[in-house]
């Protein structure tokens, strides 16, 4: 008899499991960067069992999301570097729009270890003779826009097969004379991952070769 945990999964189940990671992410369950990873490894799977992994420390069903607040004035979250630097790493909230402006100076926005409480993370970057560097989990969907004057403006991150439901971050970037640079995991200091229960059962049903299979080195 099979077991009930090796039955093939379907593309449906997967979905369905997507769709718990996100609604997770939203309540601040997981961080960006698990976010991705969770995503990446629920479209890999080929069990109930590996699907049940990605979720075993989640809530069954999501919680009842709070009543909108209206944030009068708070449109947007500024990150300002005027002749200097303004860096934002490590755990952070992301519940609204993002602004980063650097002005001869240079801009960080970590988002690999936030909490991402927003279906999409919207950036609006201006550069005018400095730099706005945003860094993201490789396997994230990156839609940058927006224009460059005697600067540049580029995405370099690995980004997930086409068909995938994953984060999406977009960015309406504008340099002058300066940069817009968004980059990946594979292209920045690597991050220390708290790797929960489930990254421990997929490496032992999946080998070695699991990391490689996530797209993850780190």
């Amino acid at each position: 008899m099979t077991d009930p945990g090796e039955v093939r999964a379907s593309d449906a189940e997967r979905e369905a499991v997507v769709e718990l990671l996100r609604e997770a992410s939203v309540e601040g369950r997981l961080t960006l960067a698990e976010l991705t990873d969770r995503t990446e490894a629920a479209y890999t799977a080929t069990t109930h069992a590996e699907l049940a992994l990605l979720t075993q420390d989640l809530p069954a069903v999501a919680a009842p999301a709070p009543p909108a607040r209206r944030r009068e004035g708070r449109k947007r979250r500024w990150f300002v570097g005027v002749m200097g630097d303004t860096k934002r790493r490590g755990t952070w909230r992301i519940d609204q729009e993002l602004g980063a402006v650097a002005v001869m100076g240079d801009v960080v926005l970590d988002l690999r270890e936030a909490e991402v409480r927003t279906d999409l993370v919207e950036i609006l970057a201006v550069s005018v003779m400095g730099d706005v560097k945003i860094i993201v989990p490789d396997g994230v969907n990156v839609d940058l826009d927006g224009l460059a004057i005697m600067g540049d403006k580029k995405v370099d991150v690995e980004q997930a097969p086409r068909g995938m439901n994953v984060p999406v971050v977009r960015v309406h970037a504008y340099a002058v004379m300066g940069d817009v640079k968004v980059l990946g995991d594979s292209r920045a200091k690597p991050i220390k991952r708290g790797w929960s229960a489930w990254r421990e059962h997929w490496r032992q049903l999946h080998g070695d070769d699991s990391d490689r299979s996530l797209g993850r080195g780190h």
